[in-house]
């Protein structure tokens, strides 16, 4: 499979090459979820991170080769976050207001960290609620941690690119010490 950008292939292959640095995939195990700029918590899982754009299939008359193909609206599923429970009730309250009619959407992050803790890659929700609300499976023969579940409807992922990080930090160094035209 050819890469699909070139520039940056190149890049990052010299980097390690010349540097020594390796790009590994990172783990799943690293990872914060942020909303509206509190941590929310240490979550255990964190599914349904995904979009789909459907699709309509049009036959046109006297061609036999293919098929057109248009696209349609994007849909995204819940946002699936799982934790032992806590003290900590921010999400439960949330859920509550939900209860009570009082909707309140808010935005978030989902960070995964490299080993160092450190946030390497992102992705932003928009206009969240949480719509459901699991407790924990008690059993007096388990000695496994109580595990809250909470799904969040929301209208959108986004993932900052590299590409769009990067100038956005040098244009942030230019502007800091008087340089014109950026990197």
């Amino acid at each position: 499979m050819p890469p699909f950008d070139p520039p940056l292939n190149a890049a990052l292959s010299l980097a390690s090459n010349l540097l020594g640095v390796r790009f590994d995939p990172y783990q799943v195990t690293n990872f914060l979820v942020e909303i509206e700029g509190l941590v929310v918590g240490g979550f255990s899982e964190c599914s349904g991170l995904q979009a789909e754009t459907e699709f309509l299939d049009y036959r046109e008359g006297g061609v036999n080769e293919y098929m057109h193909r248009f696209a349609g609206a994007s849909k995204y599923p819940p946002l699936v976050l799982k934790h032992g429970i806590t003290q900590i009730d921010g999400l439960w309250s949330w859920h509550q207001d939900v209860i009570q009619g009082k909707i309140k959407r808010r935005n978030g992050t989902i960070y995964l960290l490299d080993r160092q803790q450190i946030p390497v890659i992102w992705w932003n929700f928009k206009e969240a609620f949480p719509y459901k609300w699991a407790g924990p499976d008690l059993r007096a023969d388990s000695g496994n941690v109580a595990v809250e579940s909470v799904e969040l409807s929301h209208r959108g992922l986004s993932r900052p690119s590299l590409g769009n990080l990067v100038a956005g930090i040098g244009a942030e160094i230019s502007g800091s010490i008087g340089l014109s035209g950026g990197f």
